[in-house]
C-alpha cells in the first residue's frame, strides 16, 4: 500500500452525458431531467465522440467542452474534480483514471452516472 497521500491521489475532469439509464436523470442544465431522459446511451456516446474528437484535434479545450457540455455540476469548474483517492469515486471512473497518464484522455466510461470521458491532470 501506499503511504504518500500524493501518490495514492490522482486529480481528474470529466465530461458527464447522462442517459436514459442513468440513476439520476436531472442535471444543472436539464433540471426537470426531461432531455436526459430522451437520450439513448448510444446517442450519448456519439456525443462524447464528438467532443473527444474536438478536443484531440485541437479545435476546442476540454474544459471548455466541459464548461458547455458536462451533466456534472464539476462543469462549473471546467469538469475539474479535484483530487480524490482510491474508494471515492465509481469502481469504473476510478480504475480508468488511475490507468491514464496526465494529460491523457480515456475512452467511453461507462457508470451508474452515465458515459464520460476522462481527462487526468495530476
Amino acid at each position: 500500500m501506499l503511504s504518500s497521500t500524493a501518490a495514492s491521489q490522482v486529480r481528474a475532469s470529466h465530461i458527464l452525458i447522462k442517459h436514459q439509464g442513468s440513476r439520476r436523470k436531472a442535471s444543472w442544465k436539464d433540471p426537470e431531467g426531461r432531455v436526459i431522459s430522451a437520450t439513448t446511451r448510444d446517442s450519448a456516446v456519439s456525443q462524447l465522440k464528438l467532443l473527444c474528437d474536438d478536443i484531440v484535434s485541437g479545435k476546442a479545450k476540454f474544459d471548455e467542452l466541459a464548461s458547455r457540455y458536462s451533466d456534472c455540476s464539476s462543469a462549473k469548474r471546467g469538469g475539474d474534480l479535484g483530487p480524490f483517492g482510491r474508494g471515492q469515486m465509481q469502481k469504473p471512473f476510478e480504475d480508468a483514471t488511475y490507468n491514464l497518464k496526465v494529460g491523457e484522455i480515456s475512452d467511453i466510461v461507462d457508470t451508474d452516472s452515465g458515459v464520460h470521458i476522462i481527462m487526468r491532470t495530476d
